[in-house]
């Protein structure tokens, strides 16, 4: 039965999307679900506005530590890796608030694991919408606006801090490097949840490269091996999201000694991944064969 609904819900043609429309109708689609999904949380959420703006301001007080752990260095050193607190608030909060938006978003795609093991998948197959949009839009957490909120606190009070050298380019990028991160940052999300098709529980696996990718794009590359920096360039290119277009606005050398153009490529490798992330979610919805197989 779930093999039969699989391919309904991957098949070229399903449901009449034939043709060069279908892929433009299956996104919008999806959209439309994705938004119908998240207003019922909301409305669920908002009812009990009390517990929603606690939960929030735990998220935003929680997440905060890491800035105060940065704050609790810098009463210590004056730079670090040659950056100033300045440089790193900037860093630190363009990451921040592309990854909140990314777990805001599409954070609950984690969750598939739990699903592939207990057959409850099999539930969203039967539904006439992209299970995709089901996957991401379920449980939507409104709470984590805290984490977004902390981050654009953080970048506000870098660019206020900060001496750059501004130009309309610099201007520019800074709204393109959180757009073209959030990009980045959901195309790991979708592709670690396919990954949890063929593994079914590999969430920490999934977390590995969000949250510690989030965690270790707070900091300069100036602090890491050679190694590692060359792995979240060429590898996982989370280095996309803040390092490559921010150290641009800072005027500081990129890191491997990359051209100067490379600053620009933001939207064009998010544009990469969020292609790669959905044909591996086809191949891995393509691979279900419900539990206990």
């Amino acid at each position: 039965m779930a093999e039969l609904l699989r391919d309904r819900e991957t098949a070229p043609g399903a449901r009449a999307f034939d043709g060069p429309a279908g892929p433009l109708a299956r996104a919008r689609e999806g959209l439309r679900a994705y938004g119908l999904i998240t207003a019922m949380w909301i409305r669920s959420t908002m009812a009990y506005r009390t517990s929603f703006v606690l939960t929030a301001l735990a998220n935003l007080a929680a997440t905060g530590l890491d800035f105060v752990a940065i704050l609790l260095m810098f009463s210590q050193v004056d730079r670090l890796g040659g950056y100033g607190l300045g440089e790193i608030a900037f860093l630190y909060g363009a990451v921040s608030t592309a990854f909140g938006l990314a777990d805001l978003t599409m954070g609950s795609m984690e969750r598939l694991g739990r699903r592939v093991r207990d057959g409850t998948l099999d539930t969203l197959l039967v539904r006439p919408v992209p299970v995709l949009a089901q996957v991401a839009a379920d449980r939507f957490a409104l709470r984590r606006l805290g984490r977004v909120t902390q981050g654009l606190l953080v970048l506000a009070y870098a660019l206020g801090s900060t001496d750059i050298d501004w130009t309309p380019l610099k201007v520019l990028m800074i709204p393109l490097m959180l757009i073209s991160g959030t990009g980045i940052f959901a195309s790991v999300f979708v592709l670690g949840a396919a990954f949890q098709f063929v593994a079914q529980d590999a969430s920490e696996v999934q977390n590995s490269f969000t949250y510690g990718g989030n965690t270790l794009l707070q900091y300069p590359p100036t602090v890491f091996a050679q190694e590692l920096v060359r792995g979240v360039t060429y590898v996982v290119p989370i280095a996309f999201v803040n390092w490559l277009p921010g150290l641009y606005v800072l005027g500081r050398p990129y890191p491997l000694d990359l051209p100067a153009w490379v600053a620009f490529t933001p939207p064009a490798v998010a544009f990469a991944c969020l292609a790669l992330a959905g044909l591996a979610w086809r191949a891995g919805l393509r691979s279900y064969r419900s539990t206990g197989s």
